[in-house]
């Protein structure tokens, strides 16, 4: 393993995604979620998407380099954004700081978008809110993975439901996760170690778990196996709390905006690849809007702080808050870098060899 810091990989994405026609200043905003997933130790977000997920897509024409964003409707709390196929994260970003300026002036804001690409970590998003007192929510569809409870076809994309919320710590609670147990990003990270992945994570057409991850990765596109929603296979652990939650995410990700869903997400028609036209939704909350931020702020930290201060099982010496691992996470690797293994290498030879870009 080698390690990498933070500003030669965020200085190489951006020179990639120049190379591979992303404008500078949109190259530059692609490369900072990116990178801030690896700061944060989600390494299933971060430069190793680079090249699967948008280079390999730019260059097979199912993304657009160059994004035109949108504003098919607007009120003055809410907006509906048209991505044109463009990057996720420009039409994100844009989307954030649109919601953040409506709650600055009205309290809340909420702007939905239609006709995107994937967004990187959604607690980019919501982190943007936090930096600004407010209270930041965010979701998107995918391509379809989760199978719905009692099912096994994959119908419902990982969907995440992401919320930021401002503290008097020195980060903010941040629960940016999926609702499936897992997602493809964590299953990549296993192929790339070359280990088995752990029962439960997914379902094969027999109903039973699967723990191939070769096999699993190919048959997830295939439709040979699904991810399974938070609370796994069956009911007996609630499955169908991640399945419902999952189909939130999905209804606010395309009927308010009148964007696709469900299979029309797949990123294929009739053989040939097309662009996934994913929808997300971005949520602002200013705090001020109901009381004073600094008494908001030290509320949720006596929260978070009695919840890490309660007793500890047998064998478990601390307790987490949402946004606290990844803290830790960015302080760590402030001092060590990103690790980089061979599969990854192996990504970044490959993109050297297209562009003559090096690390």
């Amino acid at each position: 393993m080698r390690y990498l810091s933070f500003e030669a990989l965020y200085d190489y994405m951006v020179k990639v995604f120049v190379a591979v026609g992303v404008p500078e200043e949109e190259a530059k905003i692609c490369a900072d979620v990116l990178i801030e997933a690896d700061k944060r130790g989600i390494d299933s977000h971060g430069i190793g998407r680079l090249k699967p997920i948008y280079i390999d897509r730019i260059r097979e024409g199912i993304i657009n380099p160059v994004t035109t964003i949108e504003v098919v409707k607007e009120g003055p709390t809410t907006a509906v954004i048209d991505g044109n196929n463009g990057m996720g994260q420009v039409v994100s970003k844009y989307a954030m700081a649109l919601a953040i300026d409506k709650a600055k002036r009205f309290g809340m804001g909420m702007v939905a978008v239609r006709g995107s690409n994937h967004y990187g970590i959604a607690g980019y998003y919501a982190t943007m809110a936090t930096e600004e007192g407010m209270i930041g929510i965010t979701g998107t569809n995918a391509r379809p993975s989760i199978a719905p409870t009692f099912g096994i076809e994959n119908m419902l994309g990982t969907n995440p439901f992401v919320i930021g919320v401002p503290t008097d710590e020195p980060f903010p609670f941040v629960l940016d996760c999926a609702t499936s147990i897992t997602q493809r990003g964590k299953i990549e990270v296993y192929q790339r170690s070359g280990k088995e992945l752990p029962a439960g994570w997914v379902i094969g057409v027999d109903g039973q778990t699967r723990t191939d991850t070769e096999e699993v990765l190919r048959d997830l596109v295939t439709g040979g196996a699904a991810l399974t929603p938070l609370g796994g296979i069956g009911e007996e652990l609630g499955g169908y709390k991640g399945y419902g939650y999952a189909t939130v995410v999905e209804i606010l990700s395309a009927a308010l905006q009148g964007g696709a869903f469900l299979k029309a997400l797949s990123g294929m028609s009739n053989g040939e690849k097309v662009p996934y036209g994913l929808g997300h939704f971005f949520i602002a909350i200013d705090v001020n809007a109901f009381m004073g931020l600094e008494e908001f702020k030290e509320t949720t930290g006596r929260i978070l702080r009695a919840l890490r201060a309660s007793e500890k099982a047998p064998g478990h010496d601390r307790i987490y808050t949402a946004g606290e691992k990844e803290y830790d996470s960015k302080v760590e690797r402030n001092r060590t870098g990103v690790p980089i293994n061979e599969a990854l290498e192996k990504d970044i030879e490959a993109l050297n060899a297209i562009y003559g870009v090096s690390l």
